[in-house]
């Protein structure tokens, strides 16, 4: 048995997974120092959570994979 139910599916999770690494790599081309970095972890978040399926975020919020619940 799973720790989480998933609640963001299909065509959200790509769309995660996809603006996830846009960002990451954007941080490092137009930022530099510290900032690069903070805006590349948080890219790299979201994309890590469309990639697992499951947003905590979206947890608190009562969203799940068929809308608000």
């Amino acid at each position: 048995m799973a720790f989480y139910r998933k609640n963001v599916g299909g065509p959200h999770q790509a769309v995660r997974i996809a603006l996830g690494v846009v960002v990451a790599v954007a941080a490092f081309v137009y930022l530099t120092g510290a900032a690069a970095w903070l805006v590349a972890l948080s890219g790299t978040g979201f994309a890590l959570t469309g990639l697992i399926g499951y947003c905590p975020m979206c947890a608190m919020a009562g969203i799940g994979r068929r809308g608000v619940s």
